[in-house]
């Protein structure tokens, strides 16, 4: 989300209010033992902390670290606990990488990172649906539609898409103050040849947030702060293997220096103008892999 004050939102969207919303959001769904720990095999944690640490160690030698630079990382690696903003470190710069290990083997559509911004539970709606708006909603309006298949063409009604994304000026329904609990987010549920079709708006590329510690990251490192204005999307089916994925726009800044490393070339959108004058449109179909 951006940092910026809009008349949208009547108020900043800082780091420290989107970093507290997704911390808590990931502590109410990892309830647990695996969260506290409790059932992990400690010979897993035992390989994985020791090569963590022995790289940390590596870079410490060959770039020479000295005190002063060691104090600084040990105050920012503090302060990123305290803005709340470990899920937002660890969805950009982290998770691709793990995306792709896990999901190395899977056939059919590509994924690629959730994010820190999925809300479960949103309003459901039949084969063909607007997603919850503003009357007023800005943006130019997009139908995204397509199909729902098994990996050898079996259609699969029933099939669950879930999406979200943010809204013309790049805030996320929930983690920016000013807008509608639901907005921008619902879940269709595709019809009996696995179809759907969504009635939304573009999204917006956006910045994370730059006012917390993974600002001050960027701004020493002399990075970029930008996202592509992307979709986010579940879909899910009995006896299929979930895809949680982003889809982005072709043609439109940040898809090829994405700061979260996320964008595919199969997740790249095409949109035309809408047959019906409105906007634009673009048909994408998904292909799950069974269980």
């Amino acid at each position: 989300m951006t940092d910026a004050t809009t008349a949208t939102t009547g108020a900043a969207a800082t780091a420290a209010a989107s970093g507290a919303a997704a911390t808590e959001r990931f502590r109410s769904k990892r309830t647990g033992g695996d969260a506290a720990g409790n059932a992990t095999d400690t010979r897993r944690v035992d390989t994985l902390a020791t090569e963590v640490l022995a790289a940390v160690h590596e870079v410490i030698r060959r770039q020479r670290v000295s005190y002063a630079e060691y104090d600084a990382l040990k105050s920012w690696l503090i302060q990123v606990g305290q803005d709340g903003e470990w899920p937002l470190f660890l969805d950009v710069w982290v998770e691709h990488v793990v995306e792709e290990v896990a999901n190395a083997d899977r056939l059919g559509s590509k994924g690629t990172i959730e994010g820190p911004y999925y809300v479960p539970g949103s309003p459901s709606f039949d084969g063909a649906a607007t997603l919850p708006m503003r009357p007023d909603e800005p943006g130019v309006p997009l139908l995204f539609q397509g199909r729902v298949t098994s990996v050898d063409g079996t259609p699969l009604p029933g099939a669950r898409i879930e999406m979200w994304h943010a809204d013309a000026e790049g805030f996320y329904s929930q983690y920016a103050p000013g807008l509608p609990e639901w907005n921008l987010r619902g879940t269709v549920v595709a019809d009996g040849r696995g179809g759907f079709a969504i009635r939304t708006v573009e999204p917006a590329p956006y910045q994370i947030p730059t006012d917390g510690s993974c600002g001050r990251l960027i701004a020493a490192a002399g990075w970029h702060a930008w996202r592509p204005a992307h979709l986010h999307l579940k879909v899910s089916a009995p006896g299929h293997q979930l895809v949680t994925t982003q889809l982005y726009f072709r043609g439109t800044s940040h898809v090829e220096d994405d700061i979260a490393s996320a964008v595919k070339p199969e997740l790249v959108l095409s949109p035309v103008a809408a047959r019906d004058g409105a906007g634009k449109e673009v048909t994408h179909d998904f292909v799950l892999d069974r269980i």
